[in-house]
């Protein structure tokens, strides 16, 4: 296992929960990134390390690799390395024994099962046993986290997890297109009607009191109706850890990578 390849495809605040179990268990893990990651709870996903070179997750070390030498060094040295490579042409020179789409588009823009020995994608959009080995289920709930070797995981139901009553209210999203002005940063605590950001001089504001959990990095380009943040209502909320439901995902992506390997 100590040699054993996991491309991870995203590296956002679900994905991550994936990246640190994996990362844990001996597997070298190389993440792919797009140029300007849009992450929202960027304070635990390894995919702020585009702009900040190297990033730090609980106990996981990522850093951003720019040449194939680079990543067998991150590897070397226990960090997880991560290449912006949306199109993963890395894999004609890196041929992984698990390939794992966590891009969490809701649909498959491009991930199949000749991209690795075993292949795994999270949530809706892909057909297991067709598109991929497996897919996880991403959906809140009982299923939480189960394994679909045949068939695909439930619809994508567009509406936020439920937290002390809340669940639309807790999600902001950008009122215009253009540049977002963050006037708030991830952990700042906040009561109902403050101004979080601005998009094109329209105000974004609170719909509850909490603290800000997720924010999309000061002046990213976004554009209208675009998901830019949450308020969580529980203001003692460790923002700077993953979250159950990534760790949920993580463990069952563990899992599969390890029934892959073993089939294999």
């Amino acid at each position: 296992m100590k040699d054993s390849v996991v491309v991870v495809r995203g590296g956002g605040d679900i994905a991550t929960g994936s990246i640190q179990k994996l990362h844990r268990s001996g597997f070298k893990v190389l993440v792919l990134e797009v140029e300007r990651p849009t992450a929202i709870r960027r304070t635990v996903a390894v995919s702020d390390v585009v702009y900040e070179g190297e990033v730090f997750v609980e106990d996981l070390c990522a850093v951003k690799v720019e040449k194939e030498d680079d990543i067998y060094r991150a590897w070397s040295e226990k960090k997880v390395p991560v290449l912006v490579d949306s199109k993963a042409e890395i894999l004609s020179r890196i041929t992984p024994d698990v390939l794992v789409d966590a891009i969490l588009a809701k649909k498959n823009i491009g991930t199949n099962r000749n991209m690795a020995r075993g292949t795994i994608a999270l949530g809706p959009g892909f057909i297991a046993g067709e598109d991929v080995d497996i897919v996880v289920e991403t959906n809140r709930g009982h299923n939480l986290g189960r394994l679909i070797f045949k068939g695909s995981a439930s619809k994508n139901t567009g509406n936020p997890g439920n937290i002390l009553g809340y669940t639309t209210e807790r999600v902001f999203y950008s009122p215009e297109s253009g540049n977002i002005k963050n006037f708030k940063d991830i952990g700042s605590i906040v009561k109902k009607g403050e101004v979080i950001s601005e998009v094109s001089g329209q105000e974004v504001l609170s719909k509850i009191d909490g603290i800000v959990r997720g924010l999309i990095r000061d002046n990213t380009e976004v554009f209208k109706g675009m998901k830019i943040g949450d308020v969580d209502p529980r203001t003692d909320v460790d923002y700077k850890t993953i979250s159950d439901k990534a760790r949920n995902i993580g463990g069952a992506v563990l899992e599969a990578v390890m029934i892959l390997s073993k089939d294999k």
